[in-house]
């Protein structure tokens, strides 16, 4: 299913939390759910401001803030994650260090 110019799926499933079609139940994409790689894909893009951010989070996802940023915590631990993106994962694991060693 796609929707939208950009040819984006349709992500419905993901919002109502169930996971997206990838074959006998299986997520597609190296194990990763299409809402685990949107999420890395919104973090990837610089944003001008929080704002627009969070609107994005929003519209694009379906999900609030707090959630994304839950759901982006436990992506940086997942092996699956780092193997999907991995410029963009040791970016965040290393923000994420420097944060909790000034704590």
């Amino acid at each position: 299913m796609v929707s939208g110019e950009r040819g984006e799926r349709d992500e419905r499933a993901d919002e109502r939390g169930g996971a997206p079609s990838g074959g006998a139940g299986e997520p597609a994409g190296g194990g990763l759910s299409e809402r685990d790689r949107d999420v890395l894909a919104v973090e990837r893009r610089g944003w001008p401001g929080p704002g627009a951010k969070e609107r994005a989070i929003r519209e694009r996802l379906g999900i609030s803030p707090t959630r994304y940023y839950q759901l982006l915590n436990a992506l940086l631990d997942d092996p699956r994650a780092l193997a999907h993106d991995p410029v963009t994962v040791n970016r965040l694991r290393r923000l994420r260090e420097a944060r909790r060693g000034r704590r």
